[in-house]
């Protein structure tokens, strides 16, 4: 299942940020593995899909990033 969220934070260095759900919780860790378009650094308040998964002791981490070109992108979908 895809959840949408914006990105919170991103240190290029590390090559791993934080992503906020649109549906409200804690942020979620990705590291730049996870990058769709791995080419592209994201930057703040860029709006992507994601998925999670558990990792080390249940935390869960987004994967399978990939930055939405608008922001009723998801809504299109659900319209037809």
């Amino acid at each position: 299942m895809t959840n949408y969220g914006k990105i919170n934070s991103y240190d290029s260095g590390k090559g791993a940020g934080t992503i906020t759900p649109e549906k409200g919780g804690e942020a979620l860790a990705f590291v730049k593995a996870d990058l769709q378009q791995s080419a592209a650094e994201p930057k703040t308040g860029q709006r992507f899909g994601y998925e999670t998964r558990q990792v080390g002791g249940g935390k869960p981490q987004a994967i399978n990033l990939q930055q939405q070109q608008g922001a009723d992108a998801p809504a299109a979908k659900q319209q037809s």
